[in-house]
């Protein structure tokens, strides 16, 4: 359990409070590329770490991130003109670049040098894996961007989308550190349901964790027991500041190049996340039917709408069927995102840590929330975090593997949790 200032800590994000301070020195997953497909097209408006935004593509191509009203009287830019290098509010024709300049300011008398004295609050951008990314911490502190795996492959062996969610950052990611929820919650009667299968995590229910904290957040290895003196090993990554990459639920032999998942949870503010779930291929190419399947709208992490947003959610309560859950899975709902969201949304926006009781399936979520508050603090006091400031931390990858028992995991696993070289080392 957490205290109630703990748990403020935690969970807050917006301009000035710890978590939100200490979540500006990375760069943020914004929006998908795809949002913003031509210049001059219509602006994009989106709210991160609780402040109001739009985007757009200008004339050049070039991404602009800046607050979502004008400076003048305030009015939504979601509603500008985006021409000719610049979003112009439609109530009195202020024009802005992507630096947040304003760079006309025709209401005012042509003499006048007022317009060279107006900003609006602009963030860095930069795109790479389909993916427009921010910068949204003080002016001068932005280190590289984070070298994933996923972001570098070719456009054919990668995918990434995004779902919203409504509830808190920590929650969701809570439950993607948590291995033992697998065995209950995606569970479902054999020869069910569609997808692969992990024996394991049925003949096993009550995994033992080790937990060693790396440059870049945790590694959560979560043991169960296999084959006589052996154990299966699935470990997970929890990246900073919001990222986890899920094991594979197949690939046990160290000279696998399967396909891998991973999710980030993005704070849009404190009480609702944007979902992100990217995949990578290093070996080779996804079909068609893969792409669809992985980054899809109605993929495996769908369905979603135009705006991304769920067709699945609490208001028709996730599409539960009791008559599956009594004879098909073990929720009654269809598709483990949205299992997820169902439990997690359903503590409530903001969970009330000091009413949980944990147990030592829990040492992954322990850890992981006193690394967050450790760091909040020592941001606070001027230290940035190691991660902030070296994108190669995160050439990293999750594993599933069967080792004879007397193997130490951080052995065993050693080689199935390095990513690729960069493309420019290999």
């Amino acid at each position: 359990m957490l205290s109630r200032k703990d748990n403020d800590m935690l969970t807050q994000v917006g301009p000035g409070t710890p978590m939100g301070e200490l979540f500006r020195r990375f760069w943020l997953p914004a929006l998908l590329e795809e949002e913003l497909p031509e210049p001059d097209g219509a602006p994009v408006r989106l709210r991160l770490l609780g402040e109001d935004l739009v985007a757009f593509r200008d004339t050049s191509g070039r991404v602009g991130l800046v607050d979502a009203y004008c400076a003048h009287r305030r009015a939504g830019l979601y509603y500008g003109r985006n021409e000719e290098n610049g979003l112009r509010c439609v109530y009195h024709g202020w024009k802005f670049d992507v630096e947040g300049r304003c760079v006309d300011m025709p209401s005012e008398p042509h003499e006048t040098n007022y317009k060279d004295r107006v900003r609006l609050t602009a963030y860095p951008t930069a795109i790479r894996g389909g993916v427009v990314w921010a910068y949204m911490g003080p002016k001068g502190t932005e280190g590289p961007l984070p070298e994933f795996e996923w972001s570098e492959l070719p456009a054919a062996q990668r995918t990434a989308t995004k779902r919203l969610q409504r509830c808190n950052w920590a929650q969701a990611v809570e439950g993607g550190i948590d291995s033992s929820h697998i065995s209950f919650l995606h569970s479902r009667r054999e020869g069910t349901d569609s997808g692969p299968r992990n024996p394991y995590h049925q003949s096993d229910r009550h995994p033992v964790f080790e937990v060693s904290e790396s440059e870049a957040g945790l590694v959560i290895a979560a043991r169960r027991n296999a084959e006589p003196g052996h154990y299966y090993w699935r470990v997970t990554q929890f990246l900073l500041p919001f990222y986890t990459m899920i094991p594979p639920v197949g690939a046990f032999k160290e000279s696998s190049r399967e396909p891998y998942d991973g999710h980030a949870w993005v704070p849009i503010d404190d009480h609702t996340t944007w979902t992100w779930s990217f995949s990578a291929s290093p070996a080779r190419p996804y079909s068609d039917q893969e792409r669809e399947t992985r980054g899809g709208r109605n993929g495996f992490w769908g369905p979603v709408d135009e705006a991304y947003l769920p067709l699945l959610s609490a208001d028709n309560d996730y599409g539960i069927d009791r008559e599956k859950q009594r004879h098909d899975n073990f929720t009654g709902i269809t598709g483990i995102p949205n299992q997820d969201a169902a439990v997690q949304e359903s503590m409530g926006a903001v969970v009330d840590r000091s009413k949980e009781n944990l147990g030592h399936s829990d040492r992954g979520i322990v850890n992981f929330r006193r690394l967050m508050l450790r760091l909040a603090k020592a941001l606070a006091a001027g230290e940035v975090p190691e991660a902030a400031r070296r994108g190669d931390l995160y050439r990293v990858r999750s594993a599933s593997v069967v080792l004879p028992a007397e193997v130490p995991v951080e052995t065993g696993a050693a080689g199935l949790l390095k990513a690729a070289p960069a493309a420019a080392d290999r």
